[in-house]
């Protein structure tokens, strides 16, 4: 296969109808190749201005009267209302609070007493329930799980022990399915609807872990039967480093869900300071602590790039980023795991090379940034509001001059 010019690079961009979006985000170094928004989003315009408005004005003019002026109070509900059409979602279904850790450690454990109730189990009789998850799922979602499974069988922790069962081929006897949408590694898409409805015909509850496919990937939860979803807001949806994530919790569960962190943003009314916790209506109930309002500002104006630009036109890029990023490493002799969209997201293609490490390094001096899994997985980021094809030509053909 003969070397793709970068002339058709250059034409692709041409005709991209979502090339005048990169303008909505500060470029520093122009001449700069950043190959990494599926780890960290680039920083919108619009955040840095938002940021700054509620630091100059907000915080240090109106002081503590900006949680009802500028309506702080609810901005994890307002925040997840700007970001629920994006992620196929109603409004009130989302809350965006916290890290994906503390969001994924409520839902399962949210999920373990649905499951267990909807099999009509007595706690007095009740066998362990059955957690599975892959051997091979992000870190943090197995960590997540084994943890939930050490804290309630511990002595005294629960009378709903939990045995983790490692991999998803047999949901026979599993209570909760915790699984990424997009694989970390190779990008590879699981079928939302053809999976949530397999665990169910087993009785199991799925929690989905959206951060990989939040911003890149067409989404309908509603229409896909999905009931527990959580997240990150700082990939694709350029909410900024370590900025909130989110909670989707189907509208119809919602009344009758217990969580398991009470803090009193959680409390029906969190200002009547002698009244025993009473969870509050709808979506709200998954809050607990003070939520961080500039982390809160950043991701909202970061989400609403995302929502303005129209997630369907985002996703359609992805597709054309990740094949023509798949094309060119063929022709450049390169090593690509990544399946072609649509059975992958889009948004990065993984290459690998034994010298994966050495390889990353030699392309932080050449401007060409990109990132390292494994040993040997380098991950070239598409993020389709950012992301040009002479960025996939350029950074490809240098990885690929390094690397024979």
């Amino acid at each position: 296969m003969s070397a793709i010019e970068r002339s058709t690079a250059e034409e692709l961009d041409a005709g991209d109808a979502l090339a005048h979006w990169r303008d909505e985000f500060v470029v520093v170094d122009p001449d700069l190749i950043y190959l990494d928004g599926n780890s960290l989003g680039m920083a919108p315009k619009r955040s840095i201005a938002a940021v700054r408005d509620a630091m100059e004005h907000a915080w240090a003019g109106d002081l503590i009267t900006s949680w009802w002026e500028h309506e702080w109070l609810d901005l994890p509900l307002a925040v997840g209302d700007r970001l629920a059409p994006v992620i196929g979602a109603r409004p009130g279904e989302v809350a965006v609070h916290d890290s994906t850790t503390v969001c994924l450690f409520q839902l399962v454990n949210i999920a373990i007493e649905l499951a267990v109730e909807r099999r009509g189990v007595a706690a007095a009789e009740s066998r362990p329930a059955v957690v599975a998850v892959s051997a091979t799922e992000f870190p943090t979602d197995r960590y997540v799980v084994d943890g939930i499974a050490r804290l309630r069988t511990a002595p005294g922790g629960s009378d709903r022990p939990v045995v983790v069962r490692r991999g998803l081929d047999d949901l026979d006897g599993a209570d909760v399915v915790v699984r990424s949408l997009v694989d970390y590694r190779t990008a590879s898409v699981a079928p939302l609807a053809e999976e949530t409805a397999r665990a169910a015909a087993h009785g199991a509850v799925t929690v989905w872990d959206l951060s990989h496919a939040a911003g890149v990937v067409a989404l309908d939860l509603e229409g896909a039967g999905v009931e527990f979803a959580a997240g990150c807001t700082y990939k694709f949806l350029n909410g900024g480093p370590g900025s909130p994530a989110f909670t989707y919790v189907r509208s119809s569960l919602q009344a009758d869900i217990r969580q398991p962190i009470w803090g009193w943003f959680g409390q029906t009314n969190q200002f009547a300071m002698d009244n025993d916790f009473d969870p509050r209506v709808g979506i709200g109930r998954l809050l607990h602590g003070t939520p961080a309002v500039l982390g809160l500002v950043a991701a909202d104006a970061g989400i609403s790039v995302t929502a303005d630009a129209g997630i369907a036109a985002i996703a359609a890029k992805a597709h054309r980023l990740g094949t023509f990023a798949i094309d060119v490493a063929a022709s450049l002799g390169l090593r690509c795991t990544t399946e072609r969209p649509p059975a992958s997201s889009g948004g990065h293609v993984s290459i690998t090379h034994p010298d994966a490490a050495a390889l990353q390094q030699a392309l932080v001096e050449r401007k060409v940034i990109v990132d390292k899994r494994d040993r040997d997985i380098l991950r070239i980021g598409l993020s389709p509001l950012t992301t040009r094809f002479v960025d996939v030509h350029d950074g490809l053909s240098t990885l690929a001059a390094l690397a024979h």
